[in-house]
């Protein structure tokens, strides 16, 4: 079975930015759509941003939108989100998923454990 792993978490200002990554081990995950979710204490995973299979469209949520950017290298098995002008709100657990139904629906999505992201004030 495939897996994904995340990288890239850490402590930065608000203000600041960051890059995750997810790599996959395995070259199928190149044929899947991947997202990003993240999941903040006390509250429900939200959906972050997505990416199509090949690169081909984007999606990312309202509360992101102009300073987060979703991207995918498929050569590297790699799929990255920058993220800019950082806010505290963005603080969470950022998780990496590949839909292998590439239907948009990600109740059985392959996940990553996960990488911290921690913006201060």
């Amino acid at each position: 079975q495939g897996q994904l792993v995340e990288s890239g978490g850490g402590l930065v200002q608000a203000g600041g930015s960051l890059r995750l990554s997810c790599a996959a081990s395995e070259r199928t995950f190149s044929t899947y759509d991947m997202a990003w979710f993240r999941q903040a204490p006390g509250k429900d995973r939200e959906f972050v941003a997505t990416i199509m299979w090949n690169g081909g469209r984007t999606y990312v949520a309202d509360s992101v939108k102009g300073r987060f950017t979703i991207s995918r290298d498929n050569a590297k098995n790699t799929v990255y989100l920058q993220m800019n002008s950082l806010k505290p709100e963005d603080t969470a657990i950022y998780y990496c998923a590949a839909d292998p139904s590439n239907s948009g629906s990600w109740s059985r999505a392959y996940w990553g454990p996960g990488t911290q992201v921690t913006v201060s004030s």
